[in-house]
Order: C-alpha cells, then structure tokens, then sequence
C-alpha cells in the first residue's frame, strides 16, 4: 500500500442531536473519513444526504474541509440522517430513526484505481438498499474490508453481523460488543483469538474504553496499549471512530501493528475531549500531523 493511495469509507453521515440543542456532524464513517481528511489522506467518502438543508450544509463542509464530494448522493424521498443522543455524565446512549438517507447509499460510478482497504460499519447496513450498494461497491473495486463492528440497538442482527464480519480482512470491535456476538468461549483474549482463527482474520482489533485495547494479528501477533495519562472526558461520542481512523492510517501506510495501536490511543484519548466526535479547528489534528509526518 503507498500513501496516495485512496481508500473508500462507506456508510451513515448524520447529525449528532444533543439534549441542549447542539447539533454536531457525525456518522461513524463520516467521522473516520474527516479525521482522515484532517491527518493527510484522501479517501472517498460514499453515503447519501437528504434533499433538504441538512444535507446542503453536510457538503458545503465536505467542501470546505477538502473532502472529495462526488460519491455523495443527494435522496429526493429521504431525510438527511440523524441521532437523538442523551447524555449522563460521560455516558451516552443513541435513538436512531429509521428511513433516512443513509438507508440507501448507492455506489458511485466512479472510483479511484486500486484501492487499498474499504472501511464500512454496520449501522448503514440496516436497509437492503444499502445492502445492495455495498454489495456493488465491492464488487467493483474487489477491495479488502475493514469492519467497524458498530451495534446500535434495534437495528443489528447477530447473524447478519457475524456474515459481515466473515468477509473481512480487518475488524474493530469493542469488548461490549465482543460479549454480545460471541458470549462464550473463554475470556475476551481468548474469545478474540479464537475469531482471527476461525476467520482467517489478518487482525482483529479490540477496545476497551479506559483500559486501552489490544490488537490480535494472524500467526500469533499481538499488541496492546493503554492510555499514557488521565484523560480530560468532555464526551465518549466518536472515541471509537477516532480509533478506527488511525486504524485506517496505519493499514494503508505500513506502520507496525504496535504503533497503529499507540497512535489510535493517542487520538482517541484526544477526541474524548471535545464535544462530539470531530472538530473543524485545523489546530487540533496539527500536532499529531507533525508528530507521524502524515
């Protein structure tokens, strides 16, 4: 993989809807391909907005973030989407309504040559019509899939997830998450070796919220991390997504499996200190920047 190749990020962009009226852009995908954007690379973002203001400004700050908008649909029928979160203390919980605008993201008939890695969740994947062009995506780009394992309740299914997660090269998924896909089986170590196994996984990453994560490769590599100092919490609203993205980074880019996992602690413990899950303050991405030389 070289630097200036383009992965493709495929799913939900959204409005964060917090409890005192703020409104904050997110989407798990959104949120890897702007910080992305933000530490150097180019992805393709692919989703699909509403016909309506909402999805006006989604792409006037696309635009203006230098994120390529041309795999950006606009839905006649469909709301921009959107998520209700509330908040006690530093714990969130999410109310997601169904038929919006990321329910059916279609793939875009231009793509860039060769990609590397197509980053996708499963929340967009709620829909068939989503489903469908995914489906087409990948088979037009042969690409191998990154999955962000991302469980909102009511809309996943074990089965379907479990299908989702055997077509993956990569997987990032949380030790909640972990616990409600595969509860038995010895402890999460175990549980998350016995995944790359049985997969045929290349890795497999998890998180574990204040105690750090741990990545398990194929062959028996394994590393892990934990925060280096106490974290500043604003909000946990995007910690995972910032994770993902240096995930990202570090696949596309060749840093070993022990420094991906530092520098996604690094930023995610970063983000955690905003509110919401990104920022548009330039400032905030240039140290880590200038630190990787991205």
């Amino acid at each position: 993989m070289t630097e200036d190749a383009r992965s493709v990020i495929f799913g939900e962009v959204l409005y964060d809807c917090f409890p005192d009226g703020t409104r904050v852009l997110g989407g798990a995908p959104f949120n890897v391909a702007w910080n992305v954007t933000a530490l150097g690379a180019a992805p393709l973002f692919v989703s699909r907005v509403g016909d309506d203001p909402e999805g006006g400004e989604v792409r006037a700050a696309m635009a203006d973030w230098g994120m390529d908008t041309g795999a950006l649909g606009t839905d006649p029928d469909h709301p921009t989407g959107m998520v209700r979160i509330w908040m006690k203390g530093s714990v969130h919980g999410f109310e997601i309504p169904a038929g919006q605008a990321f329910d059916h993201i279609a793939a875009p008939t231009s793509l860039p040559p060769a990609v590397p890695l197509l980053y996708h969740g499963s929340l967009a994947l709620r829909d068939p019509a989503s489903q469908a062009g995914l489906q087409a995506l990948l088979g037009a780009t042969g690409a191998p899939i990154f999955l962000d394992v991302n469980l909102r309740e009511p809309w996943w299914d074990a089965g379907f997830v479990n299908e989702l997660m055997a077509r993956a090269r990569w997987i990032k998924l949380n030790d909640d998450e972990l616990d409600l896909l595969h509860p038995q089986g010895g402890d999460a170590a175990t549980r998350a070796r016995a995944l790359v196994d049985r997969l045929g996984l290349e890795i497999l990453f998890l998180t574990k919220g204040s105690a750090g994560a741990e990545a398990f490769a194929a062959g028996g590599g394994y590393a892990v991390v934990a925060p280096r100092s106490k974290t500043e919490v604003v909000d946990t609203v995007g910690a995972g997504d910032a994770f993902a993205s240096i995930l990202v980074l570090g696949l596309t880019r060749g840093w070993s499996l022990q420094q991906t996992l530092e520098r996604a602690q690094d930023f995610a413990s970063a983000v955690v200190g905003l509110r919401g899950a990104t920022t548009r303050d330039r400032g905030f991405y240039r140290p880590f920047r200038d630190a990787w030389r991205v």
